[in-house]
């Protein structure tokens, strides 16, 4: 009996949303490793990297006032939570060229976590 429960609920675990599992508390502290470059929140600017305000849902390569590196010109990518996920995996190796020089996160629950509390800024940098 207990492994047709434990059978059971791994197609859930599979398909659970990185956000979904995500800890927006966690991922302040995952952030601390992209604040040397990126910023988020009402008076985020752009410095090394991106502002990343209300970047989920935003086309990637793509903000106000930023200058993208080549690597992004031809990227036709709308960021969410999957791609999210497999772009902090590897940076480079997802988007030859950039100047991010972030080797990337290999930790599922951290990259899980991040995405939770990038997902809370709107574009204005506002959180609901």
């Amino acid at each position: 009996m207990r492994f047709l429960i434990a059978a059971a609920a791994i197609p859930m675990i599979a398909f659970a949303s990185p956000a979904a599992a995500g800890d927006p508390a966690a991922g302040q502290r995952v952030f601390n490793q992209c604040r040397a470059c990126h910023q988020v929140g009402e008076d985020a600017r752009h410095t090394v990297g991106p502002q990343l305000n209300g970047m989920f849902g935003r086309q990637a390569g793509e903000v106000e006032g930023y200058n993208f590196s080549a690597a992004f010109d031809d990227i036709d990518k709308v960021w969410d939570e999957e791609n999210f996920a497999e772009y902090i995996r590897n940076p480079r190796e997802v988007t030859p060229g950039t100047r991010m020089v972030f080797a990337g996160l290999r930790n599922d629950q951290q990259i899980a976590d991040l995405t939770a509390y990038l997902m809370q800024f709107n574009e204005d940098g506002t959180t609901d």
